[in-house]
Parts: C-alpha cells; structure tokens; sequence
C-alpha cells in the first residue's frame, strides 16, 4: 500500500453532493451583493429592463468565472484559498459620475475598467510587498473592522433591505424597514443556526447557515412574503459575449481614477487574504498575496471584456468559512461553477434571488460576527502589557475605521476623487493601523537594533 499523504484541509476534495450544498450557501451569502452593482449603475444610465438583464447575467457569469480562477487557481493567478469574487463597492461612486457623462456612459465604463483590470495585473507584485507591514497587531485590527463593517450589512438585511429607496426627487425612508415580521424571522433563522451548530453534529452542521435559509424562505413564502415576481418574463437561456453593449471608449482620466479604485480595491483584498489564511490555517507568503492580488486585476480585466465591472475578494464569504469550518477551496470552486450557471439560466437566477433580505440577516449576524470574532482572537496573542503603543495602534485604527459606519457624510466635503478611500472604514482602518504600528513599533525596533549594533562594537574594540 502506499503510504497517505497528508492534505491540507484547503486542498480537500470533498464528495461531489456536499460540495454542490455547501457552493450553494456561498453563492446565497453574496448573490445580493453580487447583483446589486449592475442594478445601481444600470439605474444610473436608465438602462431598459432587457439591458438591465444582461448587465445581471453578464455579472454572474463573470463572478464564476473569477471565483473559479481566484480559488483553483493556474500559472500565477490565484490565492488558491475558499473565496469567492464579486463586483467591488469600492467603483460604484465614480462609475456612478462616468455614466452621467455623455462622452463616456457604459462604453466609457468599461474602456476605464480594462485599462484598470491591465493596471492591477502589472502593479499586484508591488502591493504583495506590504506584508511585513501587517504584524498580528495590524492584521488583528483590520480583521476586526472588517467584521464591523460587515455587520452594518448583516443588521440592514434583518431588518428587511436598506433603510431608504429610490423616490421621484431622491431616496426616502423604507416604509417596511425594521417591520416586526422582518426582524422576527430573522431572529428565527439565527435561532435555527445557533441550534443546528450546538446540537447537530458531521455535514448537517457544516451547512448550518444554508439550512437556516432555506428554513427561513419556506417560512416567509407561507406568510406570503416571497415574491417571485420577474420568473416568467426571464429567459431559459442567455449567452453571455464579450463586448455585447460596444466596442469601449477609452478615456485616460476615466482610466486614472479607475486606477486608483483599483489600488483601494487590492490593499482591501490584502487584508481579506491574511484574515483567510489565518482562519483556514494555511501560511500566506508574499508570492500567495501576489497571485491573489494578480486574480483583482485579472477579474477586472474579465470584467470590462464581458459587459461588467471590476472585481474583489466578498468579505461576506470569510465569515461563512469561519461559521462552517469548512475550509476546502474547492467548495468555493463549486460556488463558481453554480454563479456561471446562474449568469446563463436567468430563471434559476430569479429564484435565487427571491430570498428576502431579512431571511439572509438572520445568517449576516452570525457570519460576520465570526469575522469580528477572528479578529479580537488574533489581538489577544498581541503583547499589550509590554507594548502599550500596541494599544494605541488597535484604538485609533478602530476609531478610523468606524467613522463611515457611524457617520457617513463625515467627509461629505472633501474632493470627490478622495471617496473611494475616505468612505471605506476597512482602507482606513488598514492605511491608519500600519501607519501607526510603524510609527511606534517598527521604527523603535530598528533604533534599539541600531542601538545594540553600537555597543556590540564598544564591546568588541574594548
């Protein structure tokens, strides 16, 4: 016989049936977030609804693909951890501004996605040489904030969806916002995980959080608060093609800011990989960070080609992975391959999109609360008895990163071009942590290094 090779609980392959249920849950994790860029830019531009159609199958189809790459991996492209890619947030605001300029519009979108995709190919070996800035006490924050970040989401979908909606002269509150039925099924669902992950034990508790959903839908759909409203006008088949809208325009200030979105877009990316291979056990180098990062722009670059926008690791999925246990990458693999069917069976689309929001916030509690969770656990290997400037590091790098979450017209006034950076709590937190960990900590070790340096050399000519 021969004899058995250790693998790696990222490298395993799981049974064909468990890893299509626990694909499944990931892409029920991320697919509001997946969808939700090509409606707002679709909006913008007053896109008809087949248009908006194709934008949503484009997106999907794209996502799986990315994933797939991200996950499995080829050549240097590819972190080879569980992550699944999604459109990024961090571009919504200056492709917002590029689709109300009439000598750019979606064409001119895509034209600055390209040129960015190209650009964060190129500069994604230069970002990966940051990680010796990110120590436990960095990474252990920026985690942290992460999590804290996420859970804004997580309390909007219980609550039932974002807090306003479009109006004729501009977003008004949402009348069903916080209903009582909303937040009570809600409340069922992380009830349900909760009892599923004490008390049930092998598979089942690893798809804890896709039972919960499920449980949860067939409850709302008997209080008749499933709407499956779009199935029948949807198509059995789309074929997503590159460059279905035009041939894109190519603008070099359009391509500049996308460049920058792309360099917030890779910094977040960083530090969603460390809180990856810190929850799955598996030691990130340089050259993972750097095909990681490589995957955004190659995503991106995807993106632009087929009718969509630039791409990121979905931080929602890090907290599933840290809820499940289950670290196989190959389970996120599996998620690729349901999006891509997703992007090519619009019905199958349509009813994955039913799901109400506040079923998946019951499940976003739970998630990303396990991402904030990882974050303290790392922070509490950090010396901070002995190193009180640590303390200072993680308090004032929470405090930035929370200034979004708590007060979002903070930077209201400052110049536009600064948004991408200054409304992200998860850059801010990362940019101040390391910052401040150099300022106190790095520096002071190279002095006392330099300082022990001279007196061995007193010692040594004495």
């Amino acid at each position: 016989m021969s004899p058995k090779v250790d693998v790696h609980p990222v490298d395993e392959i799981l049974p064909p049936g468990r890893l299509t249920l626990l694909g499944i849950q990931h892409v029920l994790v991320m697919y509001a977030g997946a969808v939700a860029v090509p409606l707002i830019i679709g909006g913008a531009l007053k896109l008809p609804k087949e248009q908006m159609a194709q934008l949503i199958n484009a997106d999907l189809f794209a996502c799986g693909v990315v994933t797939l790459i991200q996950a499995l991996g080829f050549w240097r492209f590819g972190i080879r951890l569980p992550v699944m890619m999604g459109v990024t947030f961090a571009a919504v605001g200056p492709m917002v501004v590029m689709a109300g300029n009439p000598d750019l519009g979606l064409l001119g979108i895509y034209g600055a996605v390209i040129g960015a995709g190209v650009f964060g190919i190129l500069v994604a070996p230069l970002i990966s040489r940051l990680l010796p800035l990110f120590p436990p006490v960095v990474t252990g924050t920026i985690i942290t904030v992460i999590g804290i970040s996420l859970m804004r989401v997580g309390v909007n979908w219980a609550a039932g969806g974002n807090p306003t909606i479009p109006g004729p002269g501009g977003p008004i509150p949402n009348p069903t916002y916080g209903a009582p039925l909303h937040l009570a099924i809600a409340g069922f669902v992380l009830v349900f995980i909760l009892v599923v992950t004490r008390f049930v034990k092998g598979f089942l508790a690893n798809v804890a959080v896709l039972s919960g959903i499920v449980v949860g839908t067939l409850v709302a759909m008997a209080l008749g608060k499933v709407s499956f409203a779009g199935i029948q006008e949807a198509s059995w088949v789309a074929v997503v093609r590159p460059f279905q809208f035009g041939l894109p325009k190519f603008n070099l200030v359009a391509t500049l800011t996308m460049c920058v979105v792309m360099i917030v877009v890779m910094v977040e990316s960083l530090g969603m990989f460390l809180a990856l291979g810190n929850i799955t056990g598996k030691t990130i180098t340089q050259k993972d960070l750097s095909d990681g990062l490589r995957v955004d722009g190659l995503g991106t670059l995807i993106g632009g080609i087929f009718n969509t926008f630039p791409y990121t690791s979905f931080s929602q999925n890090v907290g599933l992975v840290g809820v499940t246990g289950v670290r196989s990458r190959y389970v996120c693999a599996a998620g690729g391959g349901i999006l891509m069917l997703l992007g090519l069976l619009p019905k199958l689309a349509v009813i994955v999109a039913s799901v109400p929001p506040f079923v998946l916030g019951g499940a976003g509690i739970v998630m990303f609360g396990m991402v904030c969770a990882t974050g303290i656990r790392i922070l509490a290997g950090v010396d901070f008895v002995n190193n009180r400037h640590s303390l200072i590091v993680v308090a004032i790098s929470i405090g930035f990163g929370m200034i979004p979450i708590v007060a979002d017209k903070f930077f209201a006034q400052m110049p536009k071009p600064l948004a991408p950076l200054l409304h992200s709590g998860i850059l801010l937190a990362s940019i101040v942590a390391v910052a401040l960990n150099v300022f106190f900590n790095q520096i002071k070790s190279i002095e006392d290094a330099g300082h022990e340096s001279a007196q061995a050399t007193v010692s040594s000519e004495a």
